[in-house]
């Protein structure tokens, strides 16, 4: 199927098995709460002309194999607006999913706010929150699939509110819609690529491949794996623990040595990732998502890449966390970072504030959080996504207060003495173990020997 362009068609690019959920609030009398002059015509030429008797759809669907509530905006029926009854066709939907312990996936296509209603609509904005809000707090997972267009109050409620953001190709994303822009508005700006360029939504899905990728993120997110992750076997060949400090950086730095991809794949049969810090950035040195053991259970991770970390990827980080604790998944963190970016932009991004928060989101997870450091563990940029007691190390990594050539300087040392710096520093892995720091140093998978 192309595009869908009516609610019912993008229910059907989703689910051959839905059932609706019953409404009757009768036809509309009068010209609603403000007396809009004709609305109550307006509104039957709407119900005449799409079959619908409101601007959205709602019901359950078996989605990947996963039953989940189902609302689906009708773009057609007064621009997809949010009024009255929208409002509580979406809040009884909400309602069934707590009932009923489904996730909620909602298909967007609207303009906003019902104009016809004045403040009445407008009012349903803080409906809808709160009823997601609800919902968030019974730990039921919240999916939105941006259609064309989804903008203003719809796009700042259940679009961007939602756990996780898909959106079709194309699709007109802002809050802003096209005729209240500025004159000069690159449209450009206002669409799902954009959106997702500047981190506020995960992924754009293509029609054709959306049912088989949110059945996946369904059962990624209601299956949850119990109890804390193992920590992953150590990857690459087999050698000697490290001699000094300075060979435990060299093997960190090493450029063949495995990152974290080489670690995701070996640990996961599946994987979804999110995208994006929702305020603007994106960071690909840091792979956040769910995914699927051998046993058929779910495991969030989020994971470093090599790279030093910036502000929008220690926000993403503190984002997966959150919602693997909401969600009872257990979390599993990969640190690999030679420290957390220190150039001017990134102390305008909120380099500080951003490390801070995910310190915060570790320390107050619920869940069990697992740690495994990889590679470099450069100061409080790899700190930031180790477990308080549940750290391990890789034979290839080390864990520094700060890394080697930086003691030097501040000691005011000369350069080349930045290798006997990192002797002193007891940064190699069984020092960990020795400090405390981490619980262990994982093994090779014994097949590996």
């Amino acid at each position: 199927m192309s595009d869908p362009t009516t609610a019912r068609e993008a229910i059907a690019l989703v689910t051959d098995d839905f059932h609706e959920l019953p409404f009757a609030e009768g036809p509309l009398t009068g010209d609603g709460p403000i007396g809009w002059p004709g609305y109550s015509a307006a509104h039957a030429r709407a119900a005449d002309r799409t079959g619908e008797t409101e601007s959205v759809v709602c019901g359950t669907g078996v989605v990947g194999g996963v039953t989940a509530v189902l609302i689906s905006f009708e773009f057609r029926f007064l621009g997809g607006s949010l009024g009255e009854r929208t409002g509580a066709r979406a809040a009884a939907a909400h309602a069934v999913a707590r009932e009923r312990r489904l996730p909620v996936v909602v298909l967007p296509a609207t303009g906003g706010s019902r104009m016809h209603e004045g403040m009445r609509a407008l009012l349903q904005l803080q409906l809808l929150a709160r009823e997601s809000e609800i919902t968030r707090a019974e730990g039921l997972p919240q999916i939105a699939v941006l259609r064309d267009p989804t903008t203003g109050g719809g796009w700042a409620t259940l679009g961007a509110g939602a756990d996780v953001v898909l959106a079709l190709p194309g699709a007109q994303v802002g809050f802003a819609g096209s005729r209240v822009r500025p004159p000069d508005a690159d449209p450009a700006a206002y669409t799902a690529e954009a959106q997702l360029a500047h981190g506020h939504l995960d992924a754009i899905v293509p029609p054709d491949a959306l049912r088989e990728t949110l059945g996946r993120w369904l059962s990624l997110l209601v299956r949850p794996s119990e109890g804390p992750v193992p920590p992953p076997y150590a990857l690459g060949d087999p050698a000697a623990p490290a001699a000094s400090g300075r060979e435990a950086v060299a093997r960190a730095r090493h450029p063949e040595r495995p990152r974290a991809a080489a670690y995701l794949d070996a640990h996961f049969t599946l994987r979804e990732e999110i995208s994006g810090d929702r305020c603007g950035g994106v960071d690909p040195g840091m792979r956040c998502g769910f995914g699927r053991l051998p046993d058929g259970r779910t495991v969030a991770y989020a994971a470093q890449c090599g790279t030093a970390t910036r502000p929008a990827g220690f926000r993403t980080a503190a984002r997966l966390v959150r919602l693997a604790d909401r969600l009872g998944i257990p979390v599993l963190t990969l640190i690999d970072t030679p420290g957390a970016a220190n150039d001017a932009e990134a102390e305008h991004a909120g380099a500080g504030p951003a490390i801070a928060d995910l310190f915060a989101a570790v320390a107050s997870a619920r869940t069990p959080v697992t740690a495994l450091l990889i590679g470099e563990g450069g100061s409080g940029g790899a700190l930031a996504l180790a477990s308080p007691d549940n750290t391990w190390a890789t034979p290839d990594g080390y864990f520094s207060v700060i890394a080697p050539e930086s003691a030097a300087a501040i000691l005011k040392r000369a350069p080349e003495e930045a290798a006997a710096t990192a002797d002193q520093l007891r940064l190699r892995p069984q020092d960990l173990v020795d400090l405390g720091v981490v619980r262990g140093v994982v093994e090779h998978r014994p097949d590996a020997r």
